[in-house]
């Protein structure tokens, strides 16, 4: 009703949206469906609204984190209402990682503004021809991995849930047991998958479905992301099979569902791994930091900037080595120039202080230093669960203080709009001019 109040009065043409229209329509464009989204929980679930809006920002942000529990048993409604914030949410991410990101130059994004600007090659002719694939393309996965989820053996009703919230990469279940209610090993490898689909550039299926059938495999964030995947999986399950009694290929199957889980920062959980030992519980903090691609539905730092400062890295010794000769810096074909550099630089260091500054002020409200800190790592990437037993796994996030909660669902949306889209609006010059 409210987007349509907004519609029947008329839509100007050609609207000229400066920088400073742009930060604050995402903000608050953000801000405003959060509010409006968290209503059917606050008017059915008998929460405060405190709760209600925690919930729906962790849905619209596709994070993952939930302060509802007895899912097995609640209305279908809210069970489906929460699977379509994470839908709707990593699609409009999507969007805005492509369209708007680029062109306000944050964090490293014009690397990929040759997707998203008309000035340049793109993998379309125009714009809103690229913006229509990608929605087929989120609609068609999300079609077949409802269909995927279905022959392996979960409900129609479940696996249409399960498959909207693995492919905006958000997390939320229908039972509180996450996947680990369905024992069937096709429901996990399925999950898998659709998690690794949702974590890859949407820009490179349309280049894929418009005849370049290359683009994934040469994309060096997928390289990455793919070999990081692999790697993670091959270490963890030596190591998991070996301080367990379980057979290799189930070892494997619960290690590859809960690394991709976290590396693509969906939040499904297949048992309680933080209870797997001290190293896996440090390799799961550190890979929850790590994201997906630039342009997919994942949260976290993004392993092109990554990948970018193991280049700056390796010039930086070669030049030390060699201080006269001249070293071109590239990444996907693209030169890294300053002030890319800077972008991602400052990028890193926000999202450091951002996470660090929440657990400080977790700390200061009584949380433990596991919850505190994981707590707002987790939040701030958008993997969901935390560390522990408070808001581990196995836990859930609504024994924690209202004012935790709060300052939580400020590092979601924080972390959602990549940090620098919301702290432009704290500097009193931006108000000024």
């Amino acid at each position: 009703i409210a987007g349509l109040a907004l519609v029947v009065p008329g839509r100007p043409d050609n609207v000229q949206l400066r920088p400073r229209d742009m930060y604050m329509l995402t903000v608050s464009s953000w801000i405003v469906v959060c509010i409006f989204a968290a209503l059917p929980f606050l008017l059915t679930q008998h929460i405060s609204y405190t709760d209600s809006f925690f919930e729906s920002m962790s849905g619209i942000t596709a994070t993952g984190s939930t302060v509802l529990s007895h899912l097995d048993s609640m209305s279908p409604g809210i069970l489906i209402w929460r699977s379509m914030l994470h839908w709707l949410g990593g699609i409009g991410f999507i969007g805005m990682a492509v369209a708007i990101l680029p062109l306000l130059r944050i964090g490293g994004m014009r690397l990929f503004q040759t997707e998203s600007s008309d000035r340049s090659e793109k993998v379309m002719p125009r714009s809103h021809m690229v913006a229509k694939f990608i929605v087929l393309a989120y609609v068609g996965f999300t079609a077949l991995g409802s269909l995927a989820f279905w022959a392996a053996g979960m409900s129609l009703f479940d696996a249409i849930n399960h498959a909207m919230s693995a492919i905006s990469t958000g997390g939320f279940s229908t039972s509180d047991q996450s996947l680990a209610k369905w024992p069937q090993p096709a429901v996990h490898w399925v999950a898998i998958v659709v998690m690794i689909l949702g974590s890859l550039p949407f820009t490179l299926y349309v280049a894929t479905l418009r005849g370049n059938r290359k683009a994934l495999i040469k994309d060096e964030q997928v390289q990455g992301l793919i070999g990081l995947l692999l790697i993670t999986w091959l270490v963890m399950t030596v190591w998991y099979a070996n301080t367990t009694d379980l057979p290799w290929t189930e070892a494997l199957r619960h290690v590859a569902l809960n690394v991709t889980s976290v590396v693509t920062t969906t939040g499904f959980a297949l048992g309680d791994y933080s209870l797997w030992g001290n190293f896996s519980l440090m390799l799961f903090f550190y890979l929850g930091f790590i994201g997906g691609c630039s342009g997919s539905t994942a949260g976290g730092v993004k392993i092109f900037r990554f990948q970018v400062a193991y280049i700056l890295l390796k010039t930086n010794l070669n030049q030390l080595i060699h201080p006269r000769a001249v070293m071109k810096q590239k990444y996907n074909g693209h030169r890294l120039d300053d002030e890319i550099v800077r972008s991602i630089l400052t990028f890193s260091f926000f999202f450091t202080i951002t996470i660090c500054l929440i657990a400080l002020m977790l700390s200061l409200l009584g949380l433990d230093w596991m919850t505190a800190l994981t707590g707002a790592a987790s939040t701030v990437s958008g993997v969901g669960p935390g560390l522990g037993e408070v808001i581990g796994p196995a836990g859930n996030f609504s024994t924690l203080p209202d004012a935790a909660k709060w300052i939580l669902s400020g590092g979601m949306l924080l972390g959602r709009l990549e940090i620098i889209t919301v702290l432009v609006l704290c500097v009193p010059a931006f108000w000024r001019h």
